[in-house]
């Protein structure tokens, strides 16, 4: 029998715990430690499982075979990932769309040296949404691809709100322009801006004496954020926002339609309903870390990306089952 994949979380807020959670549930993988920035002998966990310091990290590269690395995309993720890809492989969630491929860049030159294989940028979208984009594109190729995220919990755009200065906390929510999907459903081939297919609503619980004017321009004019849609933001209490935003929905679609033939029409619609956010990302970068784990041992080293992955590297059935059951 093979040996358990050993999987360690590095960052241990929401997506972490989704880890923590979800990964129980496969087979052929053990959770063996989870790294902290944090004082690891304060950290509550949920398992039982070693908590060590992140800068303790090193001495552990003989115990781990995969890191999942958790941390926020505005800095964490940029700084930590190509480092600890000097030691490990990793598997991360960065979704910073437009800046993609420079992180894919310095990510790929950190880990090809080290002969490691970090996948970036996984989750459902980036991820998901992205595999569902270019099948689409490939198979209809003239076509036009649309996606529309939400109305839902945006992890890395929360977590953006909640590093700017005088905040304390926040959830920011994604609302997809209803009559946007429809024109797009209906085959009509929209010319849609990035500010008509989406509108941004900020919750957020400012700290005292704080400047919520001055907060509220940072957040508007945030780049790669919200500085392209029409934001709302509004300043409550913290049992608010906990009463009445805790829950981490979220969902989407992404929609590909053109004509083939005749004028007939082909549309291909890929959505998500999802109760929680972090646990099916979470669900997602498991299965990740088992094709970095695999696709380590065949020797593919550097930076990958979900269109770099088969798809049965993914998962923990056998070859055989896969082509009897899901074929």
């Amino acid at each position: 029998m093979e040996p358990k994949i050993r999987v360690a979380i590095c960052g241990y807020g929401n997506l972490g715990k989704g880890i923590e959670k979800e990964i129980g549930k496969s087979k052929d993988m053990e959770l063996t430690t989870i790294f902290t920035r944090r004082n690891p002998n304060e950290l509550k966990i949920l398992s039982n499982v070693k908590i060590a310091s992140y800068n303790d990290m090193k001495n552990w590269t003989d115990k781990i075979d995969v890191i999942i690395m958790c941390g926020g995309s505005a800095t964490d993720l940029p700084s930590q990932v190509p480092e600890v890809a000097q030691f490990f492989n990793t598997v991360d969630s960065f979704d910073t769309h437009a800046k993609i491929p420079e992180y894919f860049e310095s990510v790929d030159v950190k880990a090809k040296c080290s002969k490691k294989t970090s996948i970036i940028s996984g989750g459902w979208d980036p991820g998901m949404f992205s595999i569902m984009r270019l099948y689409a594109n490939s198979i209809l190729p003239e076509g036009k691809t649309y996606t529309f995220w939400g109305r839902g919990v945006s992890q890395g755009h929360s977590d953006a709100i909640r590093r700017i200065s005088g905040v304390k906390n926040a959830i920011q929510y994604t609302i997809p322009i209803e009559q946007a999907i429809e024109s797009v459903r209906n085959g009509e081939y929209p010319k849609l801006t990035t500010r008509e297919k989406h509108l941004r609503e900020c919750f957020v619980v400012a700290e005292d004496e704080a400047d919520t004017k001055a907060i509220e321009e940072e957040i508007k004019t945030m780049p790669n954020y919200f500085s392209d849609y029409d934001t709302t933001v509004h300043f409550v209490t913290e049992d608010e926002l906990r009463k009445n935003h805790s829950k981490m929905s979220h969902g989407g679609f992404v929609i590909h339609s053109t004509e083939t033939g005749n004028g007939n029409k082909q549309i291909i619609e890929y959505s998500l309903k999802l109760d929680s956010n972090p646990e099916f990302t979470a669900s997602v970068l498991i299965a990740l870390a088992r094709a970095a784990y695999r696709m380590n041992k065949e020797g593919q080293f550097g930076a990958k990306t979900v269109f770099d992955i088969a798809p049965a590297w993914m998962s923990e059935k056998t070859e055989e089952e896969i082509r009897k059951e899901l074929l």
